[in-house]
């Protein structure tokens, strides 16, 4: 699989996971969210996005669901924190589908 950013061919797994985490860019983060069937990224989604980065930048893996609700709840407040609002902006929640949006490595175990 692939995606074309500025006229640049990106390579994605099969299952639409970024193979170069140094090729990620908002442009393709807008791309992939739409072969994950999100047609628009809000300033919502991109909270999460830069949060699920920033967490990865600083431990160097992705962050469990539990992990990045806390932090989540932090940042932006009990209502912005639980799996239910994350959801409601990733159809396939923080693991399979923020996190790949993201362009983080693809968690073990995850398909």
């Amino acid at each position: 699989m692939e995606a074309v950013v500025d006229g640049k061919t990106i390579q994605l797994s099969e299952a639409g996971w970024l193979e170069n985490l140094d090729e990620w860019s908002e442009a393709l983060a807008v791309e992939i969210a739409k072969n994950e069937n999100i047609p628009e990224l809000t300033q919502e989604h991109w909270d999460i996005i830069h949060t699920a980065r920033a967490y990865f930048q600083d431990t160097g893996v992705v962050a469990e669901p539990r992990a990045f609700s806390k932090l989540m709840k932090e940042k932006f407040g009990p209502e912005r924190s639980d799996q239910k609002y994350i959801y409601s902006l990733f159809p396939t929640g923080l693991i399979k589908c923020a996190n790949k949006v993201a362009g983080l490595p693809r968690p073990k175990g995850c398909s």
